[in-house]
C-alpha cells in the first residue's frame, strides 16, 4: 500500500467513525494513538468531517441568528485547526526530506504535500456523503442518477490525486522536487491584523 492509499484508508475510517454518532460535539477517538503521522491524519479528517456537518447546520434557513453566529465562530475555529494540522503534516515531510540532495534543476510544486493531502481528506468526506445520497429512500431516480454520475467523477478524482501525491513524494525523495512550508497568514483571525478587531482594542 502506498502512502496516499494509506491516507485514504485512514480518512475513510475517520469519516465512518464520525457517523457512528453523527454529532458535531462527539469527542474524537484516537485509534492510532496520540502521536505519529497516522494519528495526525486521522485527527485531520475528523476536523474535516465535523466541519462538513457544521456547514450543513449553518445553512438551515430557520436557524436562530444567535445560534448561527455561535456556529460561525466555531467554524472559524475549526478552519484554523484544519490549517494547523495541515502545517503539522508539512512539517513532518520537511523534516523527513531535510537531508535530500536536491537536483540542480529541481522545481517546486504548486502546492505542498500536506495541502494536497488536505484535498484528499475532503474527498473522503464528499465520497461518503455522495454514496449516502444513492441510498436515500426518499430520493427520486433522477436524483440518484445525478449523484451516481457525480460519484464516478469523485472516485476518478481520488484515484488521480492519490497517484499525484505519491508521485510528488517520490520526486521530493529523489531530489527532483523540493518543498517549502509557507505558514498560512489568516489575517481575519489575528487581532493585530483584522481592522474590526484591532479597532476595538484602541
Amino acid at each position: 500500500m502506498t502512502f496516499a492509499e494509506n491516507c485514504n484508508k485512514i480518512f475513510d475510517r475517520a469519516t465512518a467513525d464520525y457517523h457512528v454518532t453523527d454529532n458535531i460535539d462527539a469527542p474524537a477517538p484516537a485509534p492510532y494513538g496520540a502521536d505519529g503521522l497516522d494519528a495526525l491524519l486521522y485527527a485531520k479528517n475528523w476536523i474535516d468531517v465535523t466541519q462538513w456537518h457544521m456547514e450543513d447546520l449553518i445553512r438551515d434557513p430557520e436557524i436562530d441568528p444567535a445560534a448561527g453566529m455561535v456556529l460561525k465562530h466555531r467554524i472559524d475555529a475549526s478552519n484554523q485547526d484544519r490549517t494547523d494540522r495541515v502545517e503539522d503534516i508539512d512539517t513532518f515531510f520537511r523534516d523527513k526530506y531535510s537531508g535530500v540532495n536536491v537536483c540542480p534543476d529541481a522545481t517546486i510544486n504548486t502546492e505542498s504535500p500536506a495541502w494536497a493531502i488536505d484535498r484528499l481528506s475532503i474527498l473522503a468526506v464528499k465520497l461518503y456523503h455522495m454514496r449516502a445520497e444513492l441510498d436515500r429512500p426518499d430520493a427520486s431516480d433522477a436524483h440518484k442518477a445525478r449523484c451516481a454520475a457525480k460519484l464516478a467523477v469523485l472516485e476518478e478524482q481520488r484515484r488521480d490525486l492519490t497517484a499525484a501525491i505519491d508521485a510528488l513524494l517520490d520526486d521530493i525523495a529523489a531530489g527532483r522536487k523540493y518543498m517549502k512550508v509557507y505558514r498560512q497568514m489568516k489575517m481575519y483571525n489575528d487581532a493585530d491584523t483584522n481592522p474590526v478587531l484591532y479597532a476595538k482594542k484602541s
